[in-house]
């Protein structure tokens, strides 16, 4: 079973794609975490790569495919895996369908988590980080015991930038524009759910597709 998430900034697909790998024993494939392990182990990907990333730039997805490819060729991906973080565009989907038909292979579901913007800025400004410690609290879902004060250090808590309501509009319109076309690129393999649910009531309708 090889699924690819989708979904915007902040609609919890992360999370969901924990959950799904841990129920169907696959690997949860997060291109950030695939880098910095390529990177680490100094493979000749993560050389190529690197050459980029010391320069500020993107790495090119032609790149970017072959070393998703050398992690899903692995023997723990042999049943599957959940792509996340990767494509993010129409042109990084038309290379990795392209690589995966070289291999007579092909994703099986993306699973889109859909929230609408206003639910997302509003979950994301309400998030809460200590920078001590790295704890993160909710506002209204998990809010500390004492308001702005670390349960674990008693440090103060802070907005980070990224959670700023300006800054998620910004995400959230890249996204319309780079990330959202690829739910009509994947067509009938695209298989919607409510992300405004609970994590759960969301976790047992993505069960409820996969089976």
């Amino acid at each position: 079973m090889k699924i690819i998430m989708l979904g915007a900034p902040g609609a919890g697909k992360g999370t969901q794609a924990k959950l799904i790998a841990e129920k169907y024993g696959i690997p949860h494939v997060s291109t950030g975490d695939i880098f910095r392990a390529n990177l680490k182990a100094g493979t000749e990907l993560g050389k190529q790569a690197k050459v980029y990333m010391d320069k500020g730039e993107l790495v090119p997805d032609e790149l970017t495919v072959k070393i998703l490819l050398d992690r899903v060729a692995q023997e723990d991906c042999k049943n599957g895996y959940v792509l996340d973080g990767f494509p993010r565009t129409i042109p990084q989907a038309e290379v990795l369908k392209k690589a995966l038909a070289e291999l007579n292979d092909d994703v099986d579901f993306c699973i889109n988590v859909d929230v609408p913007d206003e639910n997302i800025i509003k979950r994301m400004s309400g998030r809460r980080a200590c920078v001590k410690c790295g704890a993160t609290y909710h506002i209204e879902h998990i809010p500390p015991k004492k308001e702005g004060v670390c349960d674990n250090c008693g440090e103060a808590l802070i907005l980070r930038d990224d959670d700023k309501p300006e800054t998620v509009k910004n995400r959230l319109d890249v996204y319309h524009k780079q990330t959202q076309p690829l739910i009509e690129f994947y067509g009938d393999k695209v298989k919607n759910v409510d992300g405004t649910k609970d994590m759960k009531a969301v976790f047992d309708a993505i069960v409820a597709i996969l089976g």
